[in-house]
């Protein structure tokens, strides 16, 4: 009871990657509180073939739904298994993903549990709260942060009253660590049928198209960011060019996506992909917040930029003060010359 619970997304008898990193900082949290991690799945012929991938990360409870039509994930059955799980189990924290699933199911859920949830968080820490109206004094509470008002401020909210306390986080703002591979969590095998009534399955999946991914930015060791002062789609083929030369991927600011030079998926920020890359290099890209939050934990942060008071530059280890034009082509020379 008042455990901190994970609801683990999975592609077949996949886990999703987002789902092991909230599992990752679920058991932080959880030691933080005192109590025990738990995990929620649910698909189509996993038992036997997820316990693996989630049990690792310190998970002490997981519970496996197997049945059909769990799989591919549509909205009444999974939300029945996770509201009448809550109601049963009365965790005090609970996670997922800021996926299209999660979308779809948090608020579900948060809505039947009158709960609250909060969306796309940046960061989940535990600590106290005292509430100036009431003067109530609340210990242990979830901080849910978040950008707020287009990223111009950095908003922490709490839940107070109601449990579960929900948050959702999205894909690479967590850092994914195995706690043991030999951790010995319990396993419990729910029937489907007591908490899914057979009206939830009504909707079917008759036809299903999942796409692989163009490229692996958010894996990419050295990540190449153009922004809106590359100033065209033209400019960009420098930075492909330069991401070549260093095995590296090529990543954009939202101002350059929106302007049609570059595609979404390779936008980084609050609204794109957070990485977490060894090398980022920020070509022409002022650093608003919203940028920053996607790319603030990388290990070495190199910015070229013609505005020395570029608010990038305040978070990057080494600034190059010049225009793109006369760099990037510098830089690609130099690589060309020294990578054989």
């Amino acid at each position: 009871m008042n455990n901190v619970f994970v609801y683990c997304e999975i592609e077949g008898t996949t886990v999703a990657e987002v789902s092991q990193e909230l599992l990752t900082k679920g058991r932080k949290l959880a030691n933080q509180l005192g109590v025990q991690l738990n995990a929620v799945v649910a698909g189509t012929g996993i038992k036997g073939k997820v316990e693996s991938q989630i049990l690792p990360y310190g998970v002490d409870k997981l519970f496996v739904f197997d049945g059909e039509g769990l799989f591919p994930y549509t909205s009444a059955p999974h939300t029945d298994i996770l509201v009448n799980l809550f109601k049963e189990e009365k965790p005090q924290v609970a996670l997922m993903g800021a996926t299209v699933i999660g979308r779809d199911l948090g608020p579900r859920v948060s809505s039947s549990l009158t709960s609250g949830l909060t969306a796309d968080c940046t960061q989940l820490e535990i600590g106290d709260y005292d509430d100036k109206k009431t003067e109530k004094h609340y210990e242990g509470l979830l901080y849910q942060i978040r950008p707020a008002f287009g990223g111009n401020i950095v908003a922490t909210i709490v839940n107070p009253e109601h449990r579960p306390q929900m948050a959702t986080v999205r894909s690479g703002v967590m850092q994914r660590e195995i706690l043991d591979n030999n951790y010995k969590g319990e396993v419990i095998y729910p029937e489907v049928a007591k908490y899914v009534p057979t009206v939830d399955f009504v909707v079917k999946v008759l036809d299903r198209h999942v796409e692989a991914a163009k490229h692996n930015l958010k894996g990419a060791p050295i990540v190449v960011s153009g922004g809106y002062g590359m100033g065209s789609k033209e400019g960009f083929d420098m930075l492909f060019q330069l991401a070549k030369e260093l095995h590296g991927e090529v990543g954009a600011s939202r101002a350059a996506v929106d302007a049609g030079w570059v595609d979404h998926d390779r936008q980084v920020g609050q609204t794109g992909v957070t990485v977490h890359p060894k090398v980022y290099i920020a070509c022409g890209i002022s650093g608003q917040i919203q940028h920053i939050a996607g790319m603030q934990d990388a290990g070495i942060i190199i910015s070229i930029n013609n505005d020395p008071d570029a608010p990038i530059n305040k978070i990057a280890d080494y600034v190059i003060n010049g225009t793109v034009e006369e760099v990037v082509p510098k830089l690609i020379k130099y690589y060309k010359q020294n990578s054989k």
